[in-house]
């Protein structure tokens, strides 16, 4: 697929979801931004003839889907935001996230169409993932498992447990993305907990380990992909590094935009340009 198609949606997928935060003063900009490229890449990028990520927005749910859990729940409105852009609901339910009645909730939850499990407690994904990786290769079905992590999960003991059980029942169905941003809610992720090396790490624990020198090049990201493809008898880690705050340039590698939204100044500035690249 031509990059200027996904680079084009990227654009249009942030001017999307900021719309959704200002209007609904739900979600963090730095957090949502900085994940825009791999969420477009798994849903929207092809390798090796196919879909990264197979899904039918007309049957959520049917037996042949692939399978992405998005564990960072406080980057909800970009995820709403690509669902919405493939038809699982409406557009307009993106300026009501966390109102009430509001079909989107703050985190995501499995009666939104498209989502497959519900955004929890830090580091909980990767487990139910891990169990919803085993079912499918139990039952000798080829559907695939996508997790998308932020890197401050990796704080988290239960993300190593469930590393663990991946590699020791050979889930090459699995493959976690993270979104490797450096920012965490408390601050820097050095700051608060080094999570140290991210390959040595997922390489101790029995994964195959493939880094996306830049988590918003497209190429990086789709031949990391296509790369996990061809795993074999390993769950694959993607580790992304990204810009937390991506495409708004004051909030870039800002931890003070970490949990914020934007100002009216703030709005009209970002918007304006994302026009002009879309």
């Amino acid at each position: 697929m031509d990059n200027g198609f996904l680079e084009k949606k990227a654009a249009q997928l942030r001017l999307d979801c900021l719309t959704s935060i200002y209007n609904s003063q739900v979600g963090h900009v730095g957090s949502c931004m900085s994940v825009v490229e791999i969420l477009v890449a798994l849903y929207y990028g092809t390798v090796l003839n196919r879909p990264v990520v197979n899904v039918d927005p007309n049957v959520p749910g049917w037996d042949f889907q692939d399978y992405v859990i998005f564990s960072k729940g406080q980057a909800s409105p970009i995820w709403y935001a690509v669902l919405a852009d493939l038809g699982f609901f409406a557009k307009d339910e993106l300026g009501a996230v966390g109102k009430k009645g509001s079909l989107l909730t703050v985190k995501p939850n499995i009666k939104i169409p498209g989502v497959n499990l519900p955004s929890t407690s830090p580091g909980n994904s990767l487990s139910a993932a891990v169990g919803l990786a085993l079912s499918l290769k139990m039952e000798r079905k080829n559907n695939r498992v996508y997790v998308v992590l932020g890197d401050g999960e990796l704080q988290t003991g239960e993300v190593w447990e469930a590393a663990m059980a991946a590699a020791h029942f050979k889930l090459n169905n699995l493959v976690v993305v993270i979104d490797h941003n450096k920012i965490q809610g408390d601050g820097k992720l050095t700051s608060v907990l080094d999570v140290g090396s991210i390959q040595s790490k997922f390489d101790a624990f029995g994964w195959h380990v493939y880094q996306a020198l830049s988590g918003h090049d497209f190429d990086d990201l789709l031949n990391s992909f296509m790369r996990s493809f061809n795993s074999n008898r390993k769950p694959t880690c993607i580790w992304a590094n990204t810009v937390s705050g991506k495409g708004v340039a004051f909030a870039e590698g800002k931890e003070e935009y970490r949990h914020a939204g934007l100002s009216r100044g703030e709005a009209q500035e970002v918007f304006a340009k994302l026009h002009g690249n879309v």
